[in-house]
């Protein structure tokens, strides 16, 4: 239960008047369910509410001068320019001041303001986050897991459950909001999913996968700053939901793109955190908790948006809503291998890139791309070009083979696949729908052409591909044998969104 918070109006008046900060203009303040902000000019001072929840406690002037501290300290790794200090406020008499002087009543973070309409949520809501802002994204998500110490032996599989169970407890004790049966509902499959993953997530803990990570990975607190995403206002009064599984802290981030519609976003933010990790496999088994993760994140939502101050706008609605996602996320869906073969330039990839966010069950479907794994095999950059000995048959056979081999892994997560490469050999195309068959996916094989000459211009115009493919290679491609091709023919000659359409339409 909520305890009554202690009266911090005195601080609220002191840092909303702008006299406070030598300002004529008005200050701006922020309210949510653990804080009140205060956007003064170029300054942001940040106060921990008085309150104290099952999973938060500030309800004293020392709790909160730590948490304002350790919330520096958190933060520094992924956003060292932002966060100044940890600022005293004293009362002297009658007069408030920052820094000491008198008694302190309270304490401030203190951070360099950045323009708040572009955090990602806001720019989600103008619909300006585009593909490009969420693969540079991806690389920052994947950098901060790089960088966060591993925390083996912390029993987070166990903190974990606490959460799942505190979580559902206080959606129980809402019987206003959330209806009975939603939430029992609820509770029976998250139970039922966390006995199926406690093996695996003890594995991961085991091998290094549960981290110090940020643990409010929203969109909400991540910001673009000269056009770079900057992640900020990390998890500081409880390292026990701070320490979690790398994929349960990422899922926080693809809830939230998937609960707003945004599936080409979050697939992709899954997609290129996969290219980047260097320990795919790793990731591609640990999907198999990822419904359990999403789930969860969403029902902490549900919890949250009740505890926010009275009298925000639509706060049941967004609680009812992040319930319902919650609910639809531990829903089962039909799992799905769609290969795509063709010659080069045929658009394989940028059609499995437009399909793979509606197939499967969230955040979409694996796209496994041939040209990502043969950078990959010789340990070289996407855009990093390779010797032609790279694309010998043997060496194609080995990134085939490794295509397959990684497909089952996630198949057998329970995620559907999306896999692009020529597939010009017949048996290079019987095998991968043996794939589907062993893993008891529904198979759909997509064969992609178009004239020669038009691919021959397409792959002369593009830059920023992983695919090294040049006029040459189409025609030499263009003169090799396919044997009988037995998968749905498409004209690729037509817009990518087009057959887009029609290829969902039939699946």
């Amino acid at each position: 239960m909520k305890q009554r918070p202690f009266d911090q109006s005195d601080v609220f008046a002191f840092l909303a008047n702008p006299a406070t900060h030598g300002l004529r203009e008005p200050v701006t303040r922020i309210d949510t369910h653990g804080a009140a902000v205060f956007l003064a000019g170029g300054d942001v001072y940040k106060i921990k509410r008085a309150v104290r929840f099952p999973f938060m406690d500030y309800s004293t002037l020392d709790k909160r001068r730590w948490a304002c501290e350790r919330e520096l300290a958190v933060n520094r790794a992924n956003a060292p320019d932002l966060y100044l200090g940890a600022v005293p406020i004293s009362q002297d008499g009658s007069v408030l001041r920052f820094g000491g002087g008198g008694t302190i009543i309270e304490w401030a973070v203190h951070m360099r303001r950045f323009d708040e309409n572009r955090t990602l949520d806001r720019l989600a809501g103008r619909n300006e986050l585009d593909l490009a802002i969420i693969a540079k994204l991806a690389g920052v998500a994947a950098a901060s897991h790089r960088r966060a110490p591993a925390a083996s032996g912390k029993h987070a599989v166990k903190d974990l459950q606490h959460q799942l169970e505190e979580t559902l407890v206080s959606l129980e004790a809402e019987p206003g909001i959330f209806a009975a049966q939603a939430v029992a509902g609820l509770r029976h499959a998250m139970e039922h999913a966390f006995a199926c993953g406690e093996p695996l997530l003890l594995e991961r803990e085991k091998k290094g996968q549960v981290r110090r990570c940020h643990g409010d990975l929203h969109l909400r607190n991540i910001v673009l700053i000269e056009d770079q995403p900057v992640l900020f206002d990390a998890i500081e009064f409880d390292e026990t939901i701070a320490t979690c599984d790398v994929l349960y802290d990422l899922a926080f981030l693809l809830m939230d793109l998937w609960r707003r519609g945004l599936h080409r976003h979050a697939n992709l933010l899954l997609n290129r955190y996969l290219w980047i990790c260097d320990d795919i496999e790793v990731q591609l088994k640990g999907l198999s908790l990822l419904p359990l993760f999403l789930s969860l994140r969403a029902a902490i939502r549900a919890k949250v948006a009740v505890l926010r101050p009275a009298g925000a706008e639509d706060q049941t609605r967004e609680a009812r809503h992040y319930l319902e996602a919650a609910c639809a996320l531990l829903a089962p869906r039909r799992l799905d291998l769609v290969a795509i073969g063709g010659l080069s330039g045929t658009g394989k990839s940028s059609l499995a890139a437009a399909l793979a966010g509606s197939i499967g069950r969230a955040p979409g479907a694996v796209h496994l791309r041939s040209d990502i794994e043969r950078k990959r095999l010789f340990d070289v950059q996407e855009f990093d070009r390779l010797p032609e000995e790279a694309y010998r048959p043997e060496t194609t056979a080995r990134v085939y083979q490794r295509l397959r081999d990684l497909a089952a892994t996630a198949l057998d997560a329970g995620q559907s696949v999306v896999i692009d490469a020529v597939h010009l050999r017949p048996e290079e195309r019987t095998v991968v729908a043996e794939i589907a068959s062993r893993s008891k996916a529904h198979f759909t094989g997509l064969w992609l052409e178009a004239p020669v000459d038009r691919l021959i211009e397409r792959v002369a115009k593009r830059k920023l591909d992983a695919s090294d493919a040049t006029a040459g290679v189409v025609s030499a491609q263009a003169r090799q044998p396919t044997g009988v091709v037995d998968w749905c023919r498409v004209d690729a000659s037509v817009p990518i969104e087009t057959i887009a359409r029609g290829v969902l339409a039939a699946l």
